[in-house]
């Protein structure tokens, strides 16, 4: 007869598997005991497969399933809670750990041995698997029983190591993770363990905050405590704490730190000590602010009252410097250069300032949006004043205009300059009436392209790439219609040379340069009728010939004011180069040679 024909009964049966799980027993309680051969352990599961698939009634698949978690209940009952029982405190978290490895263990073993009940029999039965009843065991009969002692001996271990004792770590993030294991999934770790560990945590820093504010009274010294405690309790959520704690522990530790002595703290520059944070704002104490944000970055009632303190600091100084503009061009003393001079230094210190404060909220203040927020409303307000009866828009597309154009009053290098129109362009942002900067700078601009006061092509078009980026398309649309003009020109100004040089009759008799402009782009000129001379006459003509052979159906107006002349002056004792204007040029009369732009 071959083995699977072999009948077994009940009790036979039983009595093969109750040997296998003593030898188990024996081997997870260290005593002697020969390990599982694969025989043993062919025997075992053929006794099962048998059991469950011979014809009833001998089929013993629920007998087999009730004697699997009987055994786990027995082992459970007769070994692992006397153990645990007689230990207390760290020895009890040590059994325990051991206990529950050890359970886990003859869970995996037995789950091979009573394979056949899960492939078949559990699956029609539609009954918890093998190993959810192991872990149900364990978690009926030994974790409900000592999860109230287990969580306390491990919130007085952290207790204690919060006051620099030495910890077991390893063994702390063994004993929770046996709360999450526990919970297969559902977090029986938050429920019976963190919000223990919360509350104790609260009275714990609720009393340490109590002690510093007595002892010490002093911000910069409390910040430096409460900074070194959340790093320690970040450092203990990193070794054996569940991620999930971290925001709500150190929201919990922040708050203690915090609300109790918002008053002392917000308010301590009224002391001696001059060390609340108005005060380190207005002494620029950096390291102790960008501390007390780290500290309390999880109290919304903290960073908002910082940031309206910023907000009004911000403001105050900004103030301050509108102040010292105003007073310098009210002085009655002061001529217009020193005015203008005066103003070009506002937008340098208004420059500096905004670059001060937002590497503040940066770097110090952990990049928070609120800081963020609170800055742009005080650059808003500020910007949006007049400083010496101009605009802040017209200061701005002046600044500008004085580090572009040649001579420039303003030594820079190249980076420095691209730097600096970056950070002219991002206070623009604050400006309500863009379109009014616009203005200033297009007539600015406009004056630079057509008197060759430009001292960069590259810089005019990189702050025009910054403005459109910033403000859109049609914002820089005119100012790059004009710089485009000006490269026509040049284009314009070849094929004029080349068209004259190939017909003589053509000649001007004077050199002559023409910008052709398009109207739209450019601000309005006034320009009034002049009688020119003959020679003038005639460049008019000649270029008017050219410009209608190149473009149909396009008509020139001439705006004599724009236009200068270079005109040699034969006196005695010499000759002299005279630049005037188109007007000028008519009330000198007719003097050789004439240059006419």
């Amino acid at each position: 007869m071959g083995v699977n024909e072999r009948k077994i009964d009940l009790e036979q049966g039983l009595e093969i598997m109750q040997k296998g799980i003593v030898k188990l027993k024996n081997i997870l309680e260290g005593l002697p005991e020969t390990p599982f051969s694969s025989e043993d352990y062919m025997m075992l599961y053929i006794t099962v497969y048998s059991m469950c698939t011979q014809k009833p009634p001998h089929d013993y698949s629920q007998q087999l399933y009730d004697k699997y978690r009987e055994s786990l209940e027995e082992y459970i009952m007769s070994t692992v809670l006397p153990s645990l029982r007689e230990k207390h405190d760290e020895f009890m978290l040590r059994e325990l750990v051991k206990r529950w490895e050890n359970h886990k263990i003859m869970v995996r073993w037995l789950s091979r041995f009573f394979h056949y009940l899960d492939r078949y029999f559990i699956a029609r039965r539609s009954l918890p698997p093998l190993e959810e009843v192991g872990l149900t065991c364990f978690s009926t009969m030994v974790y409900q029983e000592l999860k109230v002692k287990v969580r306390d001996a491990v919130i007085s271990l952290i207790d204690q190591e919060r006051e620099g004792e030495q910890n077991d770590q390893a063994l702390l993030k063994n004993i929770l993770d046996i709360f999450v294991e526990i919970g297969m999934g559902q977090m029986d770790y938050k429920n019976d363990f963190e919000a223990a560990l919360l509350k104790d945590s609260a009275a714990y820093y609720s009393r340490k905050a109590l002690s510093w504010i007595s002892v010490d009274g002093y911000c910069p010294d409390y910040m430096l405590k409460a900074e070194e405690c959340l790093k320690q309790e970040k450092d203990r959520i990193s070794h054996y704490l569940h991620s999930s704690s971290e925001p709500k522990l150190l929201e919990k530790i922040q708050h203690e730190l915090w609300s109790v002595y918002e008053s002392q703290l917000l308010e301590k520059e009224h002391s001696g000590y001059h060390s609340g944070y108005h005060a380190l704002l207005k002494d620029d104490k950096v390291e102790n602010l960008s501390r007390m944000v780290r500290v309390f970055s999880k109290v919304s009632k903290f960073l908002d009252s910082l940031a309206n303190t910023l907000k009004q600091h911000v403001t105050d100084k900004g103030t301050a410097l509108v102040k010292q503009a105003e007073d310098a061009a009210g002085c009655k003393k002061a001529d217009e250069k020193v005015v203008g001079l005066q103003k070009q230094v506002f937008v340098r210190e208004l420059i500096e300032l905004h670059d001060k404060y937002v590497a503040f909220v940066n770097e110090r203040f952990q990049n928070q949006k609120l800081f963020h927020k609170a800055l742009k409303e005080a650059f808003e307000a500020l910007c949006n004043k007049g400083v010496g009866g101009s605009s802040i828009a017209e200061l701005l597309a002046t600044f500008c205009d004085n580090i572009l154009k040649k001579r420039s009053s303003e030594r820079l290098s190249d980076e420095a300059i691209e730097e600096t129109l970056e950070k002219v362009v991002n206070l623009l942002a604050y400006i309500s009436d863009k379109d009014l900067f616009a203005e200033f700078y297009r007539k600015k601009l406009a004056r630079r392209l057509l008197f060759d006061m430009s001292a960069n092509d590259d810089h005019e078009r990189g702050i025009l790439m910054k403005l459109k980026h910033q403000c859109g398309v049609q914002f820089t649309l005119k100012m790059e219609g004009m710089v485009t003009d000006m490269m026509l020109a040049k284009e314009n100004h070849t094929s004029f040379e080349e068209y004259v040089s190939n017909n003589p009759n053509a000649n001007p008799g004077i050199d002559l340069t023409v910008t052709v402009l398009t109207t739209g782009f450019w601000p309005s000129y006034k320009s009034f009728d002049l009688n020119l001379t003959a020679e003038m006459v005639k460049c008019v003509e000649v270029f008017r010939e050219f410009y209608q052979i190149k473009t149909k159906h396009r008509k020139l107006t001439w705006i004599y004011s724009l236009g200068t002349c270079n005109i040699i002056g034969k006196f005695e004792p010499k000759t002299m180069e005279l630049i005037v204007t188109t007007y000028q040029t008519e009330l000198l009369g007719d003097k050789d040679p004439v240059e006419f732009d």
